[in-house]
Protein backbone atom coordinates (compact mmCIF):
# COMPACT_ATOMS: atom_id res chain seq x y z
CA UNK A 1 0.00 0.00 0.00
CA UNK A 2 2.77 2.46 0.71
CA UNK A 3 4.38 1.69 -2.36
CA UNK A 4 1.11 2.28 -4.36
CA UNK A 5 0.53 5.36 -2.69
CA UNK A 6 4.29 6.36 -3.46
CA UNK A 7 3.91 5.82 -6.61
CA UNK A 8 0.92 8.29 -7.47
CA UNK A 9 2.79 11.08 -6.33
CA UNK A 10 6.17 9.86 -8.49
CA UNK A 11 4.12 9.55 -11.84
CA UNK A 12 2.21 12.69 -10.74
CA UNK A 13 1.66 13.83 -14.20
CA UNK A 14 -0.03 10.36 -15.69
CA UNK A 15 -1.74 9.96 -11.92
CA UNK A 16 -3.13 13.32 -13.01
CA UNK A 17 -4.29 12.36 -16.70
CA UNK A 18 -6.09 9.11 -15.42
CA UNK A 19 -7.85 10.80 -12.91
CA UNK A 20 -8.91 13.54 -15.56
CA UNK A 21 -9.68 11.00 -18.07
CA UNK A 22 -11.68 8.81 -15.46
CA UNK A 23 -13.80 11.89 -14.88
CA UNK A 24 -14.47 13.06 -17.77
CA UNK A 25 -15.55 10.02 -18.61
CA UNK A 26 -18.06 9.33 -16.00
CA UNK A 27 -19.49 12.77 -15.88
CA UNK A 28 -20.65 11.82 -19.32
CA UNK A 29 -22.41 8.45 -18.61
CA UNK A 30 -23.68 10.26 -15.11
CA UNK A 31 -24.79 13.00 -17.14
CA UNK A 32 -26.79 11.17 -19.67
CA UNK A 33 -28.30 8.72 -17.12
CA UNK A 34 -29.88 11.96 -15.11
CA UNK A 35 -31.48 12.96 -18.51
CA UNK A 36 -32.98 9.35 -19.59
CA UNK A 37 -33.82 9.19 -15.77
CA UNK A 38 -35.45 12.25 -15.77
CA UNK A 39 -37.30 12.23 -19.44
CA UNK A 40 -38.29 8.77 -18.58
CA UNK A 41 -40.15 10.06 -15.64
CA UNK A 42 -42.17 12.63 -17.86
CA UNK A 43 -43.05 9.84 -20.14
CA UNK A 44 -44.59 7.90 -17.14
CA UNK A 45 -46.41 11.17 -15.70
CA UNK A 46 -47.56 11.92 -19.58
CA UNK A 47 -48.77 8.18 -19.39
CA UNK A 48 -50.80 8.70 -16.55
CA UNK A 49 -52.74 11.87 -18.00
CA UNK A 50 -55.04 9.00 -20.01
CA UNK A 51 -57.91 7.92 -18.62
CA UNK A 52 -60.24 5.68 -19.11
CA UNK A 53 -64.17 6.97 -18.81
CA UNK A 54 -65.93 4.38 -16.70
CA UNK A 55 -70.20 4.84 -17.76
CA UNK A 56 -72.53 3.48 -14.61
CA UNK A 57 -76.07 2.24 -15.34
CA UNK A 58 -78.22 5.13 -15.51
CA UNK A 59 -80.85 3.09 -13.54
CA UNK A 60 -78.80 2.23 -10.77
CA UNK A 61 -79.08 4.55 -7.31
CA UNK A 62 -76.77 6.60 -6.23
CA UNK A 63 -75.16 4.29 -3.66
CA UNK A 64 -75.11 1.61 -5.85
CA UNK A 65 -73.18 3.11 -8.43
CA UNK A 66 -70.66 4.71 -6.11
CA UNK A 67 -70.09 1.15 -4.24
CA UNK A 68 -69.58 -0.43 -8.56
CA UNK A 69 -65.92 1.35 -7.59
CA UNK A 70 -65.13 -1.05 -5.05
CA UNK A 71 -64.81 -3.75 -7.60
CA UNK A 72 -63.55 -1.19 -10.72
CA UNK A 73 -60.18 -0.79 -7.64
CA UNK A 74 -59.88 -4.24 -7.25
CA UNK A 75 -58.84 -5.33 -10.94
CA UNK A 76 -55.26 -5.20 -10.95
CA UNK A 77 -53.98 -2.68 -13.47
CA UNK A 78 -56.55 -0.60 -12.05
CA UNK A 79 -54.04 2.81 -9.87
CA UNK A 80 -57.34 5.38 -9.20
CA UNK A 81 -61.03 5.22 -9.85
CA UNK A 82 -62.29 8.81 -9.22
CA UNK A 83 -66.55 8.61 -8.54
CA UNK A 84 -67.75 11.54 -10.78
CA UNK A 85 -71.74 12.56 -10.23
CA UNK A 86 -74.31 13.37 -12.56
CA UNK A 87 -74.05 17.22 -11.48
CA UNK A 88 -70.19 17.18 -11.60
CA UNK A 89 -70.79 16.01 -14.75
CA UNK A 90 -73.16 18.38 -15.36
CA UNK A 91 -70.87 21.81 -14.08
CA UNK A 92 -68.02 20.43 -16.05
CA UNK A 93 -69.88 20.03 -19.22
CA UNK A 94 -71.29 23.55 -18.97
CA UNK A 95 -67.92 25.18 -18.57
CA UNK A 96 -66.84 22.97 -21.81
CA UNK A 97 -69.90 24.14 -23.76
CA UNK A 98 -70.79 27.84 -22.12
CA UNK A 99 -70.93 29.18 -25.00
CA UNK A 100 -72.76 26.59 -27.05
CA UNK A 101 -76.46 27.61 -27.05
CA UNK A 102 -77.59 24.04 -28.32
CA UNK A 103 -76.56 22.50 -25.56
CA UNK A 104 -78.52 25.18 -23.08
CA UNK A 105 -81.15 22.77 -21.57
CA UNK A 106 -78.89 19.75 -20.47
CA UNK A 107 -79.64 18.45 -16.74
CA UNK A 108 -78.03 16.37 -14.53
CA UNK A 109 -80.47 13.33 -15.17
CA UNK A 110 -79.35 13.26 -18.61
CA UNK A 111 -76.31 12.59 -18.17
CA UNK A 112 -74.50 9.61 -16.16
CA UNK A 113 -72.12 8.58 -13.39
CA UNK A 114 -69.18 7.70 -14.31
CA UNK A 115 -65.44 6.93 -12.80
CA UNK A 116 -62.27 8.44 -14.40
CA UNK A 117 -59.49 5.64 -13.80
CA UNK A 118 -56.36 5.89 -14.35
CA UNK A 119 -53.93 2.64 -14.87
CA UNK A 120 -51.08 1.46 -13.34
CA UNK A 121 -49.60 0.24 -17.15
CA UNK A 122 -51.22 1.60 -20.45
CA UNK A 123 -50.57 -1.44 -22.64
CA UNK A 124 -52.47 -3.53 -20.74
CA UNK A 125 -55.24 -1.34 -21.65
CA UNK A 126 -57.03 -3.80 -23.52
CA UNK A 127 -57.05 -6.05 -20.88
CA UNK A 128 -58.50 -4.03 -18.47
CA UNK A 129 -60.83 -2.52 -20.17
CA UNK A 130 -62.39 -5.86 -20.95
CA UNK A 131 -61.95 -7.02 -17.02
CA UNK A 132 -64.29 -3.54 -16.64
CA UNK A 133 -66.78 -4.60 -18.82
CA UNK A 134 -67.81 -7.18 -16.59
CA UNK A 135 -68.88 -5.49 -13.97
CA UNK A 136 -72.51 -5.35 -13.35
CA UNK A 137 -73.67 -2.10 -13.54
CA UNK A 138 -71.02 -0.24 -15.93
CA UNK A 139 -72.79 0.86 -19.25
CA UNK A 140 -70.25 2.26 -21.52
CA UNK A 141 -66.29 2.59 -21.32
CA UNK A 142 -64.42 5.16 -23.56
CA UNK A 143 -61.04 4.04 -23.95
CA UNK A 144 -58.16 6.12 -25.95
CA UNK A 145 -56.26 2.94 -27.58
CA UNK A 146 -54.27 4.61 -29.85
CA UNK A 147 -52.66 7.26 -27.27
CA UNK A 148 -51.86 4.13 -24.66
CA UNK A 149 -50.36 2.13 -27.13
CA UNK A 150 -48.36 5.50 -28.32
CA UNK A 151 -46.72 6.03 -24.81
CA UNK A 152 -45.95 2.41 -24.30
CA UNK A 153 -44.59 2.39 -27.74
CA UNK A 154 -42.68 5.55 -26.77
CA UNK A 155 -41.41 4.41 -23.52
CA UNK A 156 -39.75 0.91 -24.98
CA UNK A 157 -38.31 3.04 -27.51
CA UNK A 158 -36.58 5.12 -24.69
CA UNK A 159 -35.56 2.13 -22.59
CA UNK A 160 -34.10 0.71 -25.77
CA UNK A 161 -31.65 3.45 -26.84
CA UNK A 162 -31.13 4.68 -23.16
CA UNK A 163 -29.67 1.23 -22.97
CA UNK A 164 -28.02 1.33 -26.08
CA UNK A 165 -26.60 4.45 -25.54
CA UNK A 166 -25.10 4.21 -22.28
CA UNK A 167 -23.96 0.90 -23.32
CA UNK A 168 -21.94 2.55 -25.65
CA UNK A 169 -20.43 5.22 -23.80
CA UNK A 170 -19.73 2.52 -21.43
CA UNK A 171 -17.30 0.57 -23.42
CA UNK A 172 -15.99 3.76 -25.26
CA UNK A 173 -15.41 5.05 -21.93
CA UNK A 174 -13.36 2.37 -20.60
CA UNK A 175 -11.25 1.67 -23.84
CA UNK A 176 -10.23 4.80 -23.39
CA UNK A 177 -9.29 4.85 -19.42
CA UNK A 178 -7.74 1.68 -20.25
CA UNK A 179 -5.36 3.44 -23.13
CA UNK A 180 -4.78 5.85 -20.50
CA UNK A 181 -3.74 3.01 -17.81
CA UNK A 182 -1.63 1.50 -20.38
CA UNK A 183 0.05 4.75 -21.18
CA UNK A 184 1.06 5.43 -17.51
CA UNK A 185 2.52 1.57 -17.45
CA UNK A 186 4.42 1.79 -20.36
CA UNK A 187 6.12 5.40 -18.56
CA UNK A 188 6.91 2.86 -16.27
CA UNK A 189 8.33 -0.37 -18.06
CA UNK A 190 11.50 -0.07 -17.04
CA UNK A 191 10.93 0.22 -13.44
CA UNK A 192 8.98 -3.13 -13.97
CA UNK A 193 11.75 -4.67 -15.98
CA UNK A 194 14.37 -3.73 -13.01
CA UNK A 195 12.20 -5.04 -10.22
CA UNK A 196 11.87 -8.49 -12.25
CA UNK A 197 15.58 -8.91 -12.65
CA UNK A 198 16.41 -8.37 -9.33
CA UNK A 199 13.77 -11.41 -8.69
CA UNK A 200 10.54 -9.80 -7.43
CA UNK A 201 7.72 -11.88 -8.14
CA UNK A 202 4.70 -11.23 -10.34
CA UNK A 203 2.41 -10.46 -7.26
CA UNK A 204 5.01 -7.97 -5.55
CA UNK A 205 5.38 -6.08 -8.78
CA UNK A 206 1.70 -5.98 -9.43
CA UNK A 207 -0.05 -5.57 -5.98
CA UNK A 208 1.07 -1.84 -5.92
CA UNK A 209 0.23 -1.06 -9.07
CA UNK A 210 -3.44 -2.25 -8.40
CA UNK A 211 -3.49 -0.17 -4.84
CA UNK A 212 -2.65 2.57 -7.05
CA UNK A 213 -5.02 2.01 -9.86
CA UNK A 214 -7.86 1.36 -6.62
CA UNK A 215 -6.47 4.85 -5.13
CA UNK A 216 -6.74 7.04 -8.73
CA UNK A 217 -10.25 5.06 -9.46
CA UNK A 218 -11.80 5.95 -6.84
CA UNK A 219 -10.45 9.59 -6.64
CA UNK A 220 -11.75 10.18 -9.78
CA UNK A 221 -15.30 8.74 -8.97
CA UNK A 222 -15.61 10.85 -6.01
CA UNK A 223 -14.45 13.94 -8.26
CA UNK A 224 -17.05 12.90 -10.80
CA UNK A 225 -20.10 12.33 -8.57
CA UNK A 226 -19.54 15.63 -6.41
CA UNK A 227 -18.69 17.56 -10.14
CA UNK A 228 -22.20 15.99 -11.25
CA UNK A 229 -24.44 16.81 -8.51
CA UNK A 230 -23.03 20.57 -8.56
CA UNK A 231 -23.83 20.66 -11.96
CA UNK A 232 -27.02 18.91 -11.65
CA UNK A 233 -28.54 21.25 -9.13
CA UNK A 234 -27.23 24.30 -11.29
CA UNK A 235 -29.27 23.14 -13.90
CA UNK A 236 -32.37 22.60 -11.36
CA UNK A 237 -31.84 25.99 -10.28
CA UNK A 238 -31.44 27.11 -14.00
CA UNK A 239 -34.67 25.52 -15.02
CA UNK A 240 -36.66 26.97 -12.19
CA UNK A 241 -35.77 30.40 -12.61
CA UNK A 242 -36.52 30.32 -16.58
CA UNK A 243 -39.47 27.60 -16.76
CA UNK A 244 -41.91 29.45 -14.61
CA UNK A 245 -44.93 27.90 -15.98
CA UNK A 246 -43.11 24.36 -14.41
CA UNK A 247 -43.53 22.94 -17.71
CA UNK A 248 -40.33 20.96 -17.35
CA UNK A 249 -38.99 19.79 -13.67
CA UNK A 250 -35.96 17.98 -12.91
CA UNK A 251 -36.49 15.39 -10.23
CA UNK A 252 -34.11 16.37 -6.92
CA UNK A 253 -30.22 14.93 -7.13
CA UNK A 254 -31.46 13.09 -3.53
CA UNK A 255 -33.85 10.79 -5.05
CA UNK A 256 -30.82 9.46 -7.36
CA UNK A 257 -28.24 9.72 -4.86
CA UNK A 258 -27.65 6.17 -3.73
CA UNK A 259 -27.84 4.70 -7.20
CA UNK A 260 -25.23 7.34 -8.28
CA UNK A 261 -23.47 6.37 -5.49
CA UNK A 262 -23.24 2.43 -6.07
CA UNK A 263 -22.67 3.46 -9.97
CA UNK A 264 -19.65 5.66 -9.58
CA UNK A 265 -18.49 3.44 -7.18
CA UNK A 266 -18.67 0.37 -8.89
CA UNK A 267 -17.05 2.39 -12.10
CA UNK A 268 -14.37 3.55 -10.41
CA UNK A 269 -12.93 0.41 -8.79
CA UNK A 270 -13.78 -1.24 -11.69
CA UNK A 271 -11.51 0.71 -13.80
CA UNK A 272 -8.92 1.95 -11.19
CA UNK A 273 -8.86 -2.06 -10.15
CA UNK A 274 -9.08 -4.52 -13.02
CA UNK A 275 -7.32 -1.37 -15.92
CA UNK A 276 -4.24 -1.80 -13.55
CA UNK A 277 -4.29 -4.65 -13.48
CA UNK A 278 -4.95 -6.48 -17.14
CA UNK A 279 -2.58 -3.30 -18.54
CA UNK A 280 0.19 -4.20 -16.77
CA UNK A 281 0.29 -8.12 -17.42
CA UNK A 282 2.18 -7.36 -21.25
CA UNK A 283 4.97 -6.13 -19.45
CA UNK A 284 5.28 -9.17 -16.39
CA UNK A 285 7.45 -10.68 -19.70
CA UNK A 286 10.74 -9.83 -18.62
Amino acid sequence: MKEGVRGIFLHGFMSFAAVCVTVACLLIIGSFSCLIYNVNILVEELNQTNEILVYIDSELPDAEAKSVGTQINQIPNVQKAVFVSREEALKEFIADHENDQAFSGVEASDLRHRFVVTLADNSLIEETVAALEKIVGVAKINAAYELAKGFSTMQNILHIASLAVISVLLVVSLLIISNTVKLAMYDRKDEISIMKMVGATNGFIRLPFVVEGFALGMLGAALAFGLEWLMYDALVARISAVDTLKLFSLVPFTDLLLPMIAVFTFAGLFVGVVGSWTSIRKFMDV
